[in-house]
């Protein structure tokens, strides 16, 4: 408990960077042995006058038993660097955080991952790869890693979900903070099977300089990282990057020229990134004993083509090959292009729904699911 509330106080002290703390424990091995240094020997040791005055408070001691306390009560887990159950590939990246915050299943942490991350206002075909990428790994054992923001994160965390598989959300707040609020209920499922995390104090406002932070544990934890739509100055970019530096796999879901979207994947394409079309473009790149297991799993709940378009009577196929993967089609448009009744086109309508085939979107639009 004493070593615990130890790297907590650390990492509490306001105005000391995670470089300076690293630093420090080179020198002094122990957050014990850094709490216990005089204004001296912190100020030898490069410590400004300030921080290093609150590095001696008594206060600090205060804090941090109090921030443990929080952290019971909401059921989270706090998991120290030094902690044997700390994620292995976390600890391998040049900063790693000194303490995390973890709701749900800690074990989910050290498995092999994989993180899809792209842009927030994301094209509906964006959304539909991201969601079927993810679920298709998932379900043969793959962890998806993303960051619970609104579009492609949301849709890749979903899709895991959809798989039967697990998935970890890494957030740019405090762990009790979910943001955007509207995926609260997405992170009560994540917490069924997964997890997740922050390493950032409980109540920490999710700050715009926080997530970019947040992008490197992201990276971090997986084995590779694929961009599913990303403008130019995408915060996704920077994930990717921070991945290459971190020696990961980088892969990206070619875009259309044409959309704003397709900047950073083809980018990243050009510049030597793993193109990808399905989920075997990813699991190629991965270890050979991650992809000897991998290849040998039957998933769950993935459909074949070839059974499906056997099981589509008439009707059916008229409405589904209506609709695109790329465009929602208004129901009005459907109309037109098939000429069915009323009663017929709902009907197939909502048959292909419960197969799971087609998605309807506000505004009674509908896309092949892909």
């Amino acid at each position: 408990m004493v070593e615990l509330r130890s790297w907590v106080a650390l990492s509490l002290v306001s105005g000391l960077g995670l470089h300076s703390i690293h630093k420090l424990l080179t020198h002094f091995e122990t957050p014990e042995q850094i709490l216990t240094l005089s204004l001296s020997q912190l100020a030898d040791a490069g410590v400004g006058k300030e921080v290093a005055s609150r590095l001696s408070s008594p206060k600090l001691t205060e804090d941090a038993e109090e921030e443990i306390s929080k952290a019971h009560q909401l059921g989270v887990t706090l998991i120290s660097l030094d902690n044997p159950g700390y994620p292995p590939l976390l600890q391998e990246i040049f900063d790693p955080p000194i303490l995390l915050y973890v709701l749900g299943n800690a074990g989910e942490l050290g498995g092999d991952s994989i993180s899809v991350v792209g842009a927030r206002r994301a094209t509906t075909y964006g959304l539909q790869v991201a969601a079927r990428l993810a679920r298709e790994l998932a379900s043969r054992g793959l962890t998806i890693i993303s960051g619970l923001a609104r579009g492609i994160d949301s849709a890749a965390h979903r899709g895991a979900l959809e798989g039967k598989g697990k998935t970890v959300a890494v957030l740019g707040s405090g762990i009790d903070l979910i943001y955007p609020k509207e995926n609260r209920k997405l992170a009560g499922e994540i917490l069924k099977e997964g997890a997740i995390i922050s390493e950032f104090p409980i109540g920490s406002f999710p700050a715009p300089q926080n997530f970019p932070i947040r992008n490197r544990i992201i990276s971090g934890l997986s084995l590779g990282t694929v961009i599913v739509e990303a403008a130019e100055y995408s915060g996704s970019l920077i994930t990717a990057r921070l991945a290459c530096e971190q020696n990961r796999e980088v892969f990206a879901v070619p875009g259309n020229i044409t959309q704003r979207s397709a900047f950073g994947p083809n980018l990243w394409i050009k510049q030597g990134a793993k193109l990808v079309q399905s989920w075997q473009d990813v699991v190629e790149e991965c270890p050979t004993r991650v992809k000897e297991r991998l290849l040998t799993v039957q998933p769950i709940n993935v459909l074949e083509a070839s059974l499906f378009d056997a099981s589509m009577n008439s009707v059916e196929s008229k409405v589904y090959g209506a609709l695109t993967a790329d465009e929602p089609v208004h129901i009005d448009v459907v109309v037109k292009r098939t000429r069915l009744s009323h009663s017929e086109l709902m009907g197939a309508l909502l048959e292909l729904e419960l197969k799971e085939r087609i998605q309807q979107l506000p505004g009674k639009c509908f896309v092949r699911k892909i």
